[in-house]
């Protein structure tokens, strides 16, 4: 049985909300001192024993393909690349030509969420997603799960006191999308979420470290922790 542990990071994004701050580059590739973001990602992934990431590429993708080459800091790199936007259903549904195993990790290339990949665990579950827990917040919606830590409902966009949010970091099984007739262009948040209970989704709660550089002040403060 192949025990390989492979990953999927989204690095699609344009950057639109940080163009004011970064030049034109792909938003994984967003400078953090002396290298990018996406650098950060794949160490923390190295560190989590994967050995085999796609990076499902799109928006001026050959930057970050000249960047990190076919391997880094020993694991190998693939690269899913999106011929026009597909939206992050569709660059998951696409990077799984290049997945070997029966499950597999996803993540954002402009997020960091510093979690023990180990403790998400399938069980009798499709998908296992990690929790963030947040105090007063209305940028994302929030997640409610049950005592036995399954998915009972997700929560729109308003503020929020107290509540668990979506930290972007899966652990799925590859079968996940056969028995659905999907177009080519999707997002997998809105698929996620409208067929949860079907995957009896799981999660696992992590008070850990969490940063979205998708907007200056916390790209700015990913910068200042990394100095």
């Amino acid at each position: 049985m192949d025990t390989t542990k492979e990953a999927i990071i989204l690095c699609g994004g344009l950057g639109t909300r940080l163009r004011s701050v970064i030049s034109d580059v792909p938003k994984p590739m967003a400078p953090i001192k002396n290298k990018p973001f996406l650098a950060f990602v794949l160490e923390y992934l190295k560190k989590q024993n994967i050995s085999r990431v796609v990076l499902a590429v799109s928006y001026k993708y050959e930057i970050i393909q000249e960047y990190f080459g076919n391997s880094y800091l020993g694991m190998q790199i693939l690269y899913s690349i999106e011929k026009e936007p597909l939206g992050t259903g569709g660059a998951i549904l696409e990077a799984l030509n290049l997945i070997n195993s029966d499950s597999y990790y996803v993540l954002n290339g402009d997020t960091f969420f510093d979690v023990n990949l180990d403790r998400l665990k399938l069980d009798n579950s499709d998908i296992c997603v990690a929790l963030k827990p947040m105090k007063n917040f209305d940028r994302y919606g929030s997640v409610d799960i049950d005592n036995n830590s399954y998915i009972s409902a997700f929560n729109e966009k308003k503020f929020t006191s107290n509540g668990l949010i979506n930290g972007g970091v899966y652990l799925i099984k590859k079968n996940i999308f056969n028995s659905f007739n999907l177009p080519n262009k999707f997002s997998f948040e809105e698929f996620f979420q409208e067929n949860f209970l079907i995957f009896n989704a799981k999660a696992t709660v992590f008070d850990d470290y969490f940063i979205d550089i998708g907007i200056p002040q916390d790209y700015k403060a990913f910068i200042d922790k990394n100095s």
